[in-house]
């Protein structure tokens, strides 16, 4: 065990944050951090981290459990170099290492004799040591993190007052990584990555060796990595194995089944309340009454599912089509800077778009991405073409917020870009966008990063576009949000081109991905799962030439066609007559699990109708799954 939680609460003043907390972190676990901004998570982490007490409860920490936080900048010194930060990890290992030099030279200049004996001790303890801490292994430990998190091209005398924000966070990662602590507690360390940093990060914590606590807002990341999940939602902490998915479906069907405990509950409370209002006040029927209010009064009452925070509204709508041939882009050039400063990130992107099509941009910080979609949206300024077809209407979603004027309220904002419409519908879309009440009269300047990005929403939800032009649509967005977008994306008919580095959404969304990597735009059908295929496929190909092979003659060719076909023939048949008793048997269990449903007895063990719940919300999703592949090896079937 390295953290046990039991019934932590805490409260600033009037404000209750959480309470009766309760939960445990064992060695090798790997839990992510859920809910939505303000839920108490980062008090969560303080607490755990030890750097804020519980206003009640206990919090038990392992034996020499040692804890490392990942904080923004936190314990990097401005003036050292990288090479010296990391080098600070492992500051005993390099005093072993100069005590185990001194002790080398005292051997060789030593003659034979009692202080050389001695010298050659004291340097086998000093090496035992060394070798405990792995030491000859330090520099290349500190070489592969550095790699890994993108350090790779830094030079060692780089000084880390020098980086970006971005980067010192992805520095003191890399310094917690090295320092290998038993509990690793990270809060959103996706963020500044790009894909080939977020996969070696991914491969690194998914071998380490202590326990995981992570906040994060990357589903793909919280997927991969995490085998529990940590709701935190309006003062309560609920655990739930599994991944974000598995997290999702658990959460929908424990709503569904306390749903179903409820509304049984309220039946029976109404036939019973009904029995002893008919029946009390007869002399024959008294005492029947009476047991049934002790029946009611023993009833331990069922809480109706607590209902979600209200997630925001998004509708994306046009009024008119396009032509069919939405974008066609030619001997583009995209270049940034002026003069001497101006440096050539694409030298020519030749692709096409058309209506309908969702296109991805992707790849790494600095590649040219954001710079391409504003030679899209203003091709004045850009060599080559750039031409939109007939009765295009854009819209323009940015990823930081130079086109806000900070000064203006949030409702002057909205004015500004519609100033013909009256109050109530612009008041009604930053309502449905979670910008409520006195929101509207907030500068825009003094919004967090994810009011403006729904501000920047709902301005796009008004224009009618049937072609959105989005730069990292998901930045600061909770998981909320979050998911409403992506449902909002996947039924917008229109045409959709974005930059995006969430894989959750590039898994599900475009139907072609185009990477910007080393001035070359390449195309990839499908989605990120396609993508990474793709590439491995042709990493494999570079890589392993295959060996040139005599084609087949017609003959053999037809005899290895024709036993495949029978092969895979009687493969459907055994698999059609295995689903097909599968179905049968579900059917079966279903009909057993309603007739215990509807006993009397059943319905007073609360137990055991909620047991009986889930087996017949397990088995009925068993049913539907059987059937759809029953469906599929039908058609199958028609098309041979």
């Amino acid at each position: 065990m390295l953290i046990s939680l039991q019934n932590v609460k805490k409260s600033y003043g009037s404000d209750l944050i959480f309470q009766n907390v309760t939960a445990k972190i064992e060695d090798h676990d790997r839990v992510g951090l859920v809910g939505a901004n303000g839920a108490g998570k980062t008090t969560l982490l303080n607490i755990i981290a030890g750097s804020l007490e519980a206003d009640e409860g206990e919090v038990a920490r392992g034996t020499d459990l040692t804890i490392g936080y990942q904080l923004q900048n936190s314990g990097l010194r401005q003036g050292n170099t990288i090479r010296e930060e990391m080098r600070r990890v492992f500051a005993d290992v390099y005093e072993l290492e100069a005590q185990m030099q001194a002790a080398a030279e005292e051997m060789a200049q030593a003659p034979e004799g009692p202080r050389r004996r001695e010298a050659e001790e004291r340097y086998h303890l000093l090496e035992d040591r060394f070798l405990a801490r792995d030491g000859y292994h330090v520099d290349v430990k500190i070489n592969t993190v550095l790699t890994g998190m993108g350090f790779s091209e830094f030079s060692e005398d780089q000084t880390i007052d020098k980086l970006s924000g971005g980067e010192q966070t992805r520095l003191a990662i890399a310094k917690l990584l090295l320092e290998e602590p038993r509990l690793l507690i990270l809060d959103e360390p996706t963020n500044h990555l790009d894909f080939k940093t977020l996969g070696w990060l991914e491969d690194y914590l998914s071998t380490y060796k202590g326990g995981l606590l992570v906040v994060s807002h990357d589903r793909y990341f919280l997927d991969r990595l995490c085998s529990r999940i940590w709701e935190m939602d309006r003062g309560e902490l609920t655990v739930f194995p599994g991944n974000y998915t598995r997290y999702l479906a658990l959460r929908k069907e424990r709503d569904a089944r306390q749903q179903k405990l409820y509304e049984a509950q309220q039946e029976e409370r109404a036939k019973l309340e009904d029995y002893v209002a008919r029946n009390l006040v007869r002399a024959s029927t008294t005492k029947m009454a009476q047991s049934r209010q002790k029946m009611l009064e023993r009833m331990e009452p069922v809480e109706a599912p607590k209902p979600r925070l209200k997630p925001p509204v998004i509708r994306l709508h046009y009024s008119s089509e396009p032509v069919k041939d939405v974008l066609r882009v030619s001997g583009l050039e995209v270049a940034v800077g002026e003069g001497e400063q101006r440096k050539i990130l694409l030298p020519q992107a030749d692709f096409e778009v058309a209506r309908g099509d969702k296109v991805a941009i992707i790849g790494g910080n600095g590649a040219g991405k954001t710079s391409l979609l504003k030679c899209l949206m203003h091709p004045e300024g850009c060599k080559g073409r750039v031409d939109w077809g007939r009765g295009v209407r854009l819209s323009y979603y940015e990823q930081g917020s130079e086109n806000l004027d900070l000064q203006l309220t949030v409702l002057d904002t909205m004015w500004k870009h519609y100033p013909r419409s009256y109050e109530t519908p612009l008041r009604s879309m930053l309502g449905a966008l979670g910008l409520t009440g006195e929101d509207a009269f907030k500068q825009v300047g003094q919004l967090s990063g994810g009011e403006r990005a729904r501000l920047k929403l709902a301005i796009i939800c008004l224009a009618d576009s049937n072609v959105l032009l989005l730069d990292e649509p998901t930045n600061h967005l909770d998981l909320a949000t979050k998911e409403v977008l992506e449902e909002a994306l996947s039924a917008y008919t229109g045409t959709l081109v974005m930059i995006s580095h969430d894989r959750y959404l590039l898994d599900r969304l475009p139907n072609r991905i185009m990477e910007l990597e080393d001035g070359i735009l390449t195309a990839y059908k499908g989605g990120y799962t396609a993508y990474l295929k793709a590439k491995a496929e042709h990493s494999v190909s570079k890589k392993e030439p295959a060996a040139e092979q005599k084609p087949d003659s017609p003959q053999k060719a037809a005899y290895r066609r024709g036993k495949e076909a029978r092969r895979e023939e009687a493969q459907r048949r055994k698999d059609h007559a295995e689903t097909e008793k599968a179905i049968a048997a579900l059917e079966q269990e279903l009909a057993d699990i309603q007739r215990q449903l509807a006993l009397p007895e059943t319905a007073a063990d609360y137990l055991l109708l909620q047991e009986l719940c889930a087996q017949q919300q397990e088995k009925q999703q068993q049913l539907e799954e059987c059937m759809d592949h029953w469906l599929l090896l039908e058609e199958q079937a028609q098309e041979q």
